[in-house]
This record gives structure tokens, sequence and C-alpha cells, in this order.
């Protein structure tokens, strides 16, 4: 049992195989929250938390004798609002006689095996039979405002999900303002924030700073998660590292509108609250309904930052992603963007095609262009059938081509767009968010369709489904190149507008599992301008997204650099493209660009027609050694081995089999020097009394030596070296 109930001292405790979680019920209903940190069996917390009297910090009436309670100060697995805790709060509510109150106080619990799910999101699910879940309910006793909180355990990979179920249960309605799913109190301890912040083509830019005596708040209001802050977050103690220091992380499983608030208060307490920003957001329940927060993914290492990963990547390979190509070997594939843009048709695209079948190439992906008027990104969005002008056999006679020459066939849409020049927008602009009486803002003159409304998504379901019914296209980019804005929806009430946002989310939802579901064998990798919504809750329906539209190697170290800590490689689009790169201009070796797309998905976006027969036979080698190092790469332990923080001249990572049995050493000179230092890296995660053969030329390695003494690359000059070295652990 990992959730284990003490009812004499009212005691509940989470373990997991390294931590312990821990909260009791006072006798007046009050659920404090008591401790959460590296595994403590069987001891109980309580002793921690000395009340005091703390001016200007009130009491609840029922202990007005006792001025030395405080919700004000008391740590709290829920907490109440506008009675009486001026801290940052994870609920907001109207009454239906006005009020701004709701005091929440323990009801029951229970404790069930397996784990819950959440109507209409996505959630962590249990695939190894390990899961247990506790929902505790509380319950505001004048309104009778219901609050169940939802508590997922995932022993081995030291996770524990959250969120809450909010149900009125008295008789007049109530109105939502703020509904998080997690609030996380931490009374003791010095912390840094790690967070992960942005812009298109740069995202996931890794920031540490101490907390300060305020309320710090990452958050977006794009409609999406956005390419400017990740919902995830890092609390760590000041000396922590990647391999030393107590680190707390939080993961929003939410692909709209989201806000992490982090508050040090004035007694240096910390919270933590997550959950769907609260801007525009106005959620009415009426008797008996319900409303559901989407899911935390929690974790604690008390061995820095990269145990944490190890337990986000493990989580998200095993528990997040689905279907087929949840574990599957994934082909390597072209996609045709750069190296023609719009400007393209049928012969053009074979030709293509046809080079690289010839290289080894298993999937040719049709970006955008294909459909409609669609020529430049004017028009077209909306209209998903085939310009055949571009292409006169259809999308069946090019995918069955392309099939011929040994490849899969791929294909581009954006389904929650839509350009005024479009059929559909004609026939239907009601179907865009647009406030009454406005101009919208635009985004590459395109507009977001209202997938709140069911007729909407049974339109895009079954344009989308005609396509993949009739044509053998066996993988989908599912894009979205814009920020949503002007968000009213013309198929809803006035006083419902405030739902949309996440209706909307909710939309896309049920979307992409329709589709999913009814088109198993397809791949989807989603994308939104890059980076722009990367997230557990997308990985859940396409177990890859496009990383970034940056395909600068040297800037995709930084970007597959910060989203590492969270996400692990096999989620990660990424590709070999043209030099000079179309989006800084700078010049890397062929090596360098293959030796940083493989630590992804891996695949290629340029012109093959431009490339030297020398280019094209290292490109075949490319292929072979991604394909020989493919289960290393995507399912293997990731470690990095430098810290961009530090400013060091050469990036230095590492992969390395979960038995031990070989290990991939990447470094690339990020900043080339003159007279330059010798590059000098301590491997990890060897076993030290193993002996390690360097496969280039049989050198052989103690663990021990590998991991203490370390590996000293020889000196290397030219615009942006790279090295790639594999070591496979000697038979006994």
């Amino acid at each position: 049992m990992s959730i284990i109930y003490q009812r004499e001292r009212k005691l509940l405790t989470i373990e997991t195989e390294n931590t312990s979680y821990q909260m009791q019920i006072d006798g007046n209903g009050f659920l404090h929250h008591l401790y959460y940190g590296r595994r403590i069996d069987a001891a109980e917390m309580s002793y921690l938390h000395v009340n005091a009297d703390r001016g200007f910090s009130g009491n609840p009436y029922v202990l007005r004798n006792n001025r030395t309670f405080s919700l004000d100060t008391f740590p709290q697995e829920y907490t109440s609002f506008g009675v009486g805790d001026y801290r940052i709060n994870s609920i907001a509510v109207t009454n239906g006689d006005g009020s701004y109150a709701a005091d929440f106080r323990y009801l029951s619990h229970e404790i069930m095996p397996g784990k819950y799910t959440i109507p209409g999101m996505p959630t962590v699910y249990d695939d190894r039979g390990e899961a247990e879940t506790l929902v505790i309910t509380m319950q505001d006793p004048v309104t009778k405002l219901t609050v169940k909180l939802y508590y997922g355990v995932f022993p081995s990979t030291d996770v524990i999900t959250r969120c809450a179920e909010i149900v009125n249960n008295g008789q007049e309605e109530v109105t939502l303002l703020k509904a998080d799913s997690i609030c996380l109190d931490m009374p003791f301890g010095k912390w840094d924030l790690v967070h992960f912040h942005g812009r298109h083509c740069l995202e996931r830019q890794v920031e540490r700073s101490p907390l300060i005596h305020s309320i710090q708040t990452i958050a977006s209001k794009r409609g999406m998660t956005s390419h400017h802050h990740n919902p995830f977050v890092i609390l760590c103690d000041h000396r922590a590292d990647e391999d030393h220091g107590d680190c707390f992380g939080l993961m929003f499983m939410y692909s709209g509108n989201h806000k992490t608030e982090i508050e040090v208060d004035q007694l240096e307490n910390v919270r933590v609250c997550m959950g769907i920003h609260d801007a525009q957001f106005r959620w009415k329940l009426s008797t008996g309904e319900s409303f559901h927060t989407p899911e935390v993914i929690l974790s604690f290492s008390s061995q820095g930052f990269t145990k944490l990963s190890h337990n986000y990547h493990d989580l998200i390979r095993h528990n997040v992603c689905r279907g087929k190509y949840k574990l599957a070997q994934r082909p390597v594939l072209i996609n045709n963007w750069e190296a023609t843009y719009f400007d393209f048709n049928e012969e053009k695209i074979l030709h293509l095609a046809r080079q690289a079948a010839e290289l080894g190439i298993e999937l040719f992906v049709l970006d955008d262009g294909w459909f409609g008027s669609r020529n430049d990104d004017n028009a077209g969005l909306g209209d998903w059938f085939v310009n055949t002008e571009k292409l006169p056999h259809g999308l069946t006679g090019l995918a069955d081509e392309v099939n011929r020459l040994g490849m899969k066939f791929g294909l581009w849409i954006e389904p929650e767009m839509v350009n005024e020049n479009s059929q559909l927008y004609r026939e239907h602009p009601d179907w865009a968010f647009a406030a009454p009486h406005r101009s919208p803002m635009t985004g590459r003159n395109q507009l977001v369709l209202d997938m709140s409304r069911k007729d909407v998504v049974d339109y895009l379901y079954e344009s989308i489904s005609k396509l993949l019914r009739e044509s053998h296209i066996e993988y989908i980019k599912w894009d979205m190149n814009r920020p949503i804005s002007d968000v009213y929806s013309h198929g809803a009430p006035r006083e419902r507008q405030g739902e949309i946002s996440h209706r909307y989310v909710l939309g896309v939802y049920e979307l992409m599992n329709r589709l999913t579901s009814a088109f198993p064998e397809v791949l989807f990798e989603g994308c939104a301008g890059g980076g722009g919504r990367f997230d557990p809750a997308i990985l859940s329906y396409s177990p890859q997204i496009w990383l970034s539209d940056d395909t600068d190697p040297i800037e995709r170290i930084k970007i597959q650099y910060g989203s590492s800590f969270g996400y692990p490689v096999s989620t990660m689009g990424a590709h070999v493209s043209a030099s000079p790169n179309h989006q800084t201009g700078r010049t890397t070796p062929l090596k360098t660009r293959g030796v940083v797309a493989m630590s992804g998905t891996f695949g290629y976006e340029l012109d093959l027609n431009k490339l030297s027969a020398q280019d094209k036979e290292e490109i075949r080698t490319q292929i072979a050694d991604f394909k020989r190092y493919y289960w290393l790469i995507q399912d293997g332990e990731y470690y990095r081995l430098t810290d961009l923080e530090e400013g060091s001249f050469y990036t230095a990572w590492q992969f390395v089999a979960r038995d031990g049995s070989e290990t991939l050493v990447n470094m690339v000179v990020n900043s080339p020097q003159p007279n330059s230092l010798l590059i000098h890296i301590r491997l990890k995660g060897l076993d030290p009394e193993a002996v390690y053969v360097l496969d280039n030329d049989g050198s052989r390695y103690s663990g021990a030596a590998l991991m203490y003494g370390g590996f000293t690359f020889p000196l290397m000059s030219g615009d942006y070296p790279a090295e790639q070295i594999h070591f496979v652990r000697e038979q006994a």
C-alpha cells in the first residue's frame, strides 16, 4: 500500500519508493499539509509545525479564543477563500447570495486501487498496475460547495498527480472565478525557482533565481501553453545541482491558459498554486454540476535535477504517451518545408522523395500548401481538400508513388485555424472567434476556429477523417500558428463566455482523441509554430512534438537542454536542416547538425538537390548511426554533462542504457576559441566495476575511470565542431 491512513491520529501518508507526502485532519476539519520530501516511513511530522500568535493574522471563529491558529499562517492542502487566508488562493468563488467566501472542511476520504481519470481531459495513466488513488472530500458547511482532492500515486517513478473536482451541492448557483489544480505549501527552506521561458524560435530557456518576498508568476494568457512560459517549474534548494540537493517539480498537464504563482509570505513560508489562468475565466455551476481541473504531475528528488528529470522522462514515456508509437521505433523522416515552402508541384515533390528514398529516409512529409487555394499563408485554411492544380493525382496518387519508393507518406494540417479567404469562412463566418462589432486580431492572416462548438469539431473530424480514409497517410503533423485572442463564441450565451477558453481546449482534446482512436496506425506529431504547445497533455495524443521552428543546431542545443529537464528526447521533434540556417544564417557542419538532431526523433528538412555527393554519403551514415543507437537514445537514461548557465564554450550530454551496457556521449563546441582549452568531461551512470570499449579505436576504460577521472577529447578547430563517441561494456 502506498497510501496509509492512521485513524487514531487522523494522519494520511502517501509513500513512493523514495518520497513521503503527509497531511493531517484536525478536530475542526482543517486539512493540514505536514510534509513532502524524502521518505520518512512511519514518522509523524506534525511536530514540525508550531503555532504562534501572529499580528494581523486573524483566527477562525470556531477558534476565536486560540490566537495561535490562523488560516493565514498554517500550511494547507487546498485553500479556503475570503475567510482569513490572505496568501494566494487555489480557488475563488461568488455564491448565490453575492458573497465571496468558501470555507472548506474535511468530510471524508477514500483510498482506491488504480488511477483516477478526468472527464474530457488527458491524464497520467497506470500501465504497470502499481497506481493508487486517494480522494479527499471537503465541503463548505454553509453553501455545501464541495471540493474533491484527487491524488494519484506512482511509487516507482516518485510521482504524485493532483487535481480537484468542484461540486455544487448547494441550492443556489455558484460562479467559479479561479479553480487551481494544486496548492503546495513548503513551510521551511530557502528555495530557488527554475522555470523555462522564451519566445518563438527560442523556447524553454532555463532561468534560475532565488525566491524573493513577493508573488512570482509564470503564466500564459495566449490560449496555448506558449513559446514564452512552459507550464513546468522546479523549486530547488540553493545548493542543488545535477546530482545533489532537494528539487520539487510541478508540471501542468494542460494545453491552454495556465498560471503558476509562488509566494514567499511574512514567515518565509512558500506556497505554490498551479492551474488554469483565472484571466477571463468564469464558470457557472448550477446545483449538482461539477467542474474538473486539469492534472498536475508532482515529483521530488533529493538527488538533484538529473533524478528529477529521470522521474518525468520515465513517467511520460510509459504513462503519458499512448498508442502504437508510444515505445515503437519511429521512422526517420524528411519534411519538404525548407526545401520548397509553398512553391511546389507533384513532380518537384516526387523528385525530392526519390532522392530521400535513395538515402534511406523512411517517411516523406508534405507540409503546408497542398490544400484549397493555399499558395501562401493568406488563404485556404479550413478547406481540407486537395489542390489538384499542384497535385493532379491528388493525395492518393502522391501517397501511392511515395509508398512505391519504399517510404511512408505524411501530411501537415492546421485544423484549429481558418483564413477569411476560404470556402469554410465564407460559409461559416460565425465559426471564428471575434467579439461582436469588433474586427479581430489576425496572425498570419488567419483566425481561430471556435473549438468549443460541437459543429466545428464534427466538421474537422469528418474533413480530416476523409483524408485519412481515402489516402494511405501514416503520419500527421498537427500545427497551430498563432495565439488566441478575441475569444467570443457565437454559439454560447453571454453568461457562458467566461467558459469558452477552457471549452476550446476541451474541444481540441475531443478532436485529437477521436482522430487518434479512429486511426491508431497514424503517427501524430504536435506543433504550434514549433514549440508553442509543448506540454504533457498534447503528448497524450502525439508522442512527439516539433520542438521549435528554429533548426539552427547551436540554438537547438539550448532548446533541447531546457526541454530535457522535464521531457524525454523521444518526445522532441528534431531535424537536420540547411546551412546557412534559414532562421539565423549560421553555417555549421553537417556532422554537428546530425549530432544535435539525433538527440530527438530525428529527420531532415532541407533541399536534397543542393547537397554534394559527399553530403549525401554522410546522411546515409547518420541514418545508419541513428538506427544503430536508436534504443539507446530513445529509451536510455539522459544526462546533462555541462551546465549552459555556466557559460562553457562546449555542451555535452550522454545517453546510458538502462542496464549500463553501453553509452553514447555527444559534444558540440558552441563557441570556438583560439588556443582552446582541453575539453574534459566526467561521464555518468556507468558500472564502475565494468570495462568499456571505445568503438572507434578499441581503447579500454573502466567505468570508474570514465566517471571519476573523466574523458579528454582531442583538440578541435573550425566552425562548431562536434563529436559523438560510443562505449560498449566488455563482456566478462
